[in-house]
């Protein structure tokens, strides 16, 4: 059975945006911590708008919270070359 197979429509979309492991591993604790939260409000609250909404709006925090983790990297990045110009400057990866 798939997870969530017996739920709204909507909680099923939603909650497939909160998968983490796709993730570069830097990115992965701070959206799994969202992803264990939604995972939680939808196994104790029933179907319903306010849900929905609920998830939507953690959805978005978490999309914020996963770009800050992004902001802090680079800025480790810049302060690593400033330390040590031979510092690479990414990891190769486009995000």
């Amino acid at each position: 059975m798939q997870p969530y197979e017996n739920r709204h429509p909507a909680t099923q979309q939603l909650m497939r945006y909160f998968s983490w492991s796709h993730l570069p591993t830097h990115l992965q604790e701070t959206s799994r911590a969202c992803s264990q939260l939604a995972g939680h409000m939808v196994a104790v609250l029933p179907d319903g708008p306010e849900l929905t909404a609920g998830l939507r709006k953690l959805l978005e925090a978490k999309d914020c919270f996963v770009r800050a983790a992004l902001d802090a990297a680079a800025t480790e990045q810049q302060a690593a070359r400033e330390v040590d110009p031979s510092a690479p400057y990414g990891t190769g990866e486009e995000h």
